[in-house]
């Protein structure tokens, strides 16, 4: 089994060695840059499982940095932030960060994260290859959980990030029924305490790839604090 890779992108170098060196005392293989242009260079050179990823950066700042990386890769991405602004927050988690943790922070808790970030996708991954059911479709849409991928009804494939994909498998095993915000946190591994209301940016994400060619929405919000996916969905 391949040790997990971890790329670090934090600016303060004291930051930056002591998270290094911790992670790395703990089992992990990291890599730690200071600035965007050192990241693009790693990612290009290395396996990469997870970035954590500062968003105060000088120069190109972290929510610039993560949509690069979502422009062409679903890595997991973890955001450090010494704001406090919720604002920043939901940014980051529209960009398709999949956590995020506020500085001052203990590396104890950054590893907790990360492992619970690569424990929720290892399960995926291996939710999909054990599936009996490689594919399902909806409105001409297909989405194949052993690759992981969405494609539209033209044969595009559609970015998702890890998140927005465990999202969409629960709605397309579960569609027709009526989800709560804590359904789908439980559906998608995902905790409660930061997440709690993520599912709503998550909702919006899959929303804006899902509705861009019908214009209509395929996930109804139900007043009584959950979601709805109406299509209808078979088995490919």
């Amino acid at each position: 089994m391949n040790t997990p890779s971890i790329l670090i992108v934090e600016d303060d170098q004291e930051t930056r060695h002591l998270v290094a060196r911790y992670l790395s005392e703990n089992g992990l293989a990291v890599g730690a840059v200071p600035n965007g242009r050192e990241m693009d260079r790693h990612l290009a050179q290395h396996r990469v499982d997870l970035v954590v990823l500062d968003l105060m950066l000088p120069g190109e700042d972290g929510l610039t940095l993560c949509r690069r990386i979502r422009a062409d890769r679903s890595t997991p991405i973890i955001f450090l932030t010494a704001k406090s602004d919720e604002v920043d927050r939901i940014l980051g988690l529209e960009m398709g960060a999949d956590d995020y943790l506020a500085k001052p922070f203990n590396p104890r808790e950054l590893l907790a994260r990360i492992n619970a970030v690569l424990r929720r996708q290892a399960a995926s991954l291996s939710a999909a290859a054990g599936s009996t059911s490689r594919r399902m479709t909806f409105e001409g849409w297909t989405i194949d959980f052993r690759m992981r991928e969405l494609r539209d009804p033209e044969g595009a494939q559609i970015p998702v990030t890890s998140a927005e994909f465990d999202l969409l498998q629960a709605f397309c095993e579960r569609h027709g029924r009526i989800l709560s915000r804590d359904s789908l946190l439980s559906l998608t591994g995902r905790p409660g305490g930061s997440f709690g209301r993520s599912v709503d940016v998550l909702v919006s994400r899959l929303r804006g790839k899902l509705d861009r060619m019908t214009g209509a929405s395929m996930i109804r919000t139900v007043r009584t604090g959950g979601y709805i996916f109406t299509p209808q969905v078979e088995e490919a």
